[in-house]
């Protein structure tokens, strides 16, 4: 099993994108900017779609992340598109992306093919 499976590779400038894209806004900015909603909810959905990629054999190597939701909330965002909660995006900004991005950070050794930003 390698460290740095290829779709953590997508996984983390889809996150670190995500976040670039929010910095400076707030909740009510967030909630009226179609814009932004749809570049955090396009990186959401890469992310889940790389997530869904990786090993079974990894994916409990490394329990930390909770691959089970970020897969599952791709889902949700792909097959249920019309009723997106936009809350729940915030809340995934705001409280789960700082996260996966330094766990990440750490599975993926620098200069592998990834912008630090």
């Amino acid at each position: 099993m390698s460290r740095n499976e290829p779709p953590l590779l997508d996984m983390l400038p889809a996150a670190t994108d995500a976040l670039s894209f929010t910095a400076g806004l707030d909740q009510a900015q967030f909630n009226a900017s179609r814009l932004h909603q749809a570049a955090v909810i396009r990186c959401l959905a890469v992310i889940g779609e790389a997530a869904n990629k990786v090993s079974r054999d990894y994916q409990k190597a490394y329990p930390k992340i909770d691959w089970r939701e970020i897969v599952g909330r791709w889902h949700r965002l792909i097959h249920n598109y019309a009723a997106v909660r936009l809350d729940v995006v915030w809340n995934v900004l705001q409280n789960d992306l700082p996260g996966l991005i330094a766990t990440l950070r750490l599975l993926i050794p620098p200069g592998n093919g990834t912008q630090s930003t």
